[in-house]
């Protein structure tokens, strides 16, 4: 069933209202999200998701709703996992936490437009060439053995080619200039580490599309239903990332769950021409290995000390960025 231009039309418009509201009025000045902020905006957001979920079922029928519950369900927990690597970045480039806000609202739109692109190129793909669909299978199940047995050391961000790719290519200031990404100082226009942060932020949801997307191909390929259900997913990650910072240590099982369901979904779709499995049965599975493994990572953890708050998002955030700045000069005047 073709979905009306009307429909999406109006379903961006309402996007681009909901991030006009987010920037322009609840978050106009830069500060520090409190978790009872986080936890409010969190809410909302899966409110109007849900909201938008019965709306599905109303208007399109018991299986499209089903499919959209699925893929939200898929998506949003893998977005869970993106926060752990949001919050390495943020602490590894010390930025004040009143910015971080600002950092992830371009970041959530970068997100949007590449989610966008590649879920149109993926529907196409699998709309022309069937056979896609079990090259998507494989990269998942890959990808999910790959994630079960990978190790939890925290990675080296300064040997990252990203990072030393851009600090060798872009004169930067010294310091944090507020939430501004460029500046201009002596006429010359000087980017901050506010951009490299971004710049990090988005090839992270970039790395991440590449596993959520093809995802939820396994539940559907009605483009409005993947389209919607990650907008929803990638809407309210900025309010979960500071609703769930705090206590992310204590997910030790989460990434668990989540390569298991990738695996899941691998094999729900090269197995599609066999047996095709019931959306509500992979609902079922989906959400029993996503709370179950925080069930788990709940009950492991529930008398570990949370960890001690770094100090340099805190409190030294501009020696941490004078000295990328530094490095980053030098590497420039070198080349």
């Amino acid at each position: 069933m073709e979905t009306s231009p009307l429909l999406w039309i109006g379903f961006n418009a309402f996007v681009l209202v909901l991030l006009a509201l987010d920037l322009g009025v609840f978050n106009k000045k830069p500060h520090a999200i409190t978790v009872r902020e986080a936890l409010i905006a969190s809410g909302c957001y899966i409110s109007l998701a849900f909201a938008f979920n019965a709306g599905i079922y109303w208007f399109m029928g018991t299986e499209k709703g089903l499919e959209f519950t699925t893929g939200y369900l898929i998506e949003w927990s893998l977005s869970v996992d993106n926060i752990f690597v949001m919050a390495m970045i943020f602490g590894h480039f010390a930025v004040p936490r009143q910015f971080q806000h600002r950092v992830l609202f371009w970041g959530i739109l970068g997100a949007l437009v590449m989610r966008a692109a590649l879920i149109f190129a993926g529907t196409a793909l699998i709309h022309q060439f069937h056979w896609t669909i079990y090259v998507f299978g494989a990269f998942l199940l890959f990808t999910g053995v790959k994630m079960f047995f990978s190790s939890d050391e925290e990675q080296d961000l300064e040997s990252n080619r990203i990072v030393r790719f851009v600090k060798s290519r872009v004169r930067m200031t010294e310091t944090y200039e507020g939430t501004a990404f460029f500046v201009r100082r002596n006429g010359l226009l000087l980017a901050t580490p506010m951009l490299l942060v971004l710049v990090m932020i988005e090839a992270t949801d970039l790395m991440f599309a590449l596993d959520s997307v093809p995802a939820i191909f396994a539940v559907t390929d009605d483009p409005f239903i993947v389209y919607t259900s990650n907008v929803f997913a990638i809407l309210g990650l900025r309010s979960l990332y500071f609703a769930l910072a705090g206590i992310i240590h204590r997910f030790s099982y989460l990434k668990y769950g989540l390569s298991l369901v990738l695996v899941f979904i691998g094999t729900k779709m090269m197995l599609i021409d066999i047996w095709k499995v019931p959306t509500a049965l992979a609902l079922g599975v989906t959400a029993g290995l996503i709370v179950g493994s925080i069930v788990l990572s709940l009950i492991k953890t529930r008398n570990d000390p949370a960890p001690e708050e770094d100090a340099l998002a805190d409190h030294a955030p501009t020696d941490y960025a004078k000295d990328r700045a530094g490095e980053g000069r030098e590497a420039t005047q070198s080349s």
